[in-house]
């Protein structure tokens, strides 16, 4: 028999800053390393106000890591040292593996009112995969397959399966999925996980009952731990739920409909050293890394 996922961990977002002065909310981030193993950070960067982020990511590296950008409003214009560069708007996903190495920017938009609505996910690489050549995907919104289940519940598979549908991103060594799911009001959405596999999901709108969870969550605010301990058991925007091991995931609504991203993906379980842009295995590594970018020797992949 299929064994539902409980809740391991409830988490609200904080607001900060981040670039050339974002102001996003993180979801989580260093802090928490190695609670969501594969993946390193979550940033969602919503904003109706050009001013919290005109200003963007300018040119910076990355090296040993990947970085998911998912844009649900606006544009964002990027560029790489890979001489990629162009525009992903509403519903495009750029998929990038910095490897040894990547120089770039992101420079966000917004639409022709304002909004700029997206979320950055970092996921790292093992040790094996560290200094890969990098590449990049860019995909596009028409790309994705949407999904209409037959209880309402629609699916975006960005990367991952969802019936005979396959995302478009594939062949990542963490075996990720990525799923924007929607499940309309009076309904219950249930999804099948890998054993093994960390498994989140993120309100990103609406409120919804997680796993049938119906008892006081602890939540993650400003570094310390609280209980809350009212009765009502749904989860709402710019929360996160972090899954306990299992065979499947269930979602289930009343009033309000409820949107999340459904992310996993398999731990790699190895050693983190992170500063700034740069995640290896050692300390040693770092300090090369950084070494080679003060030097003019960070990138190693040829044009």
């Amino acid at each position: 028999m299929a064994q539902m996922r409980k809740i391991r961990k409830v988490l609200k977002s904080k607001p900060t800053i981040e670039g050339a002065g974002v102001h996003l909310h993180r979801v989580f981030g260093f802090t928490h390393v190695p609670m969501f193993d594969p993946f390193l950070l979550l940033d969602d960067f919503r904003s109706d106000n050009p001013e919290n982020y005109i200003k963007g990511f300018p040119w910076h590296p990355h090296r040993g890591i990947e970085t998911i950008t998912y844009v649900i409003q606006g544009d964002v214009e990027h560029g790489d040292s890979m001489g990629n560069q162009g525009v992903i708007s509403a519903g495009d996903i750029q998929w990038m593996t910095a490897g040894s190495g990547i120089i770039h920017q992101e420079m966000p938009q917004g639409d022709s009112n304002g909004r700029m609505y997206g979320f950055q996910l970092w996921a790292n690489l093992p040790r094996t995969h560290k200094m890969m050549d990098p590449r990049y995907r860019d995909v596009k919104s028409e790309q994705v397959p949407e999904i209409l289940l037959e209880d309402g519940a629609r699916i975006r598979a960005i990367c991952g399966q969802v019936g005979d549908k396959q995302g478009p991103v594939r062949d990542i060594i963490t075996d990720p999925e990525y799923l924007d799911v929607t499940v309309p009001s009076g309904s219950e959405f249930i999804h099948p996980t890998k054993r093994g596999h960390t498994v989140l999901a993120y309100v990103i709108d609406g409120k919804g009952c997680f796993c049938n969870e119906k008892k006081p969550f602890s939540y993650e605010i400003e570094g310390s731990n609280y209980f809350d301990m009212q009765a009502n058991p749904f989860i709402s925007n710019r929360s996160l739920v972090l899954f306990g091991d299992g065979d499947q995931v269930m979602v289930s609504t009343e009033g309000d409909a409820v949107r999340f991203l459904l992310i996993s993906g398999r731990p790699i379980g190895e050693p983190v050293a992170w500063y700034g842009p740069i995640v290896m295995n050692t300390q040693d590594e770092l300090r090369i890394a950084f070494e080679e970018y003060n030097n003019g020797e960070f990138i190693k992949h040829k044009r």
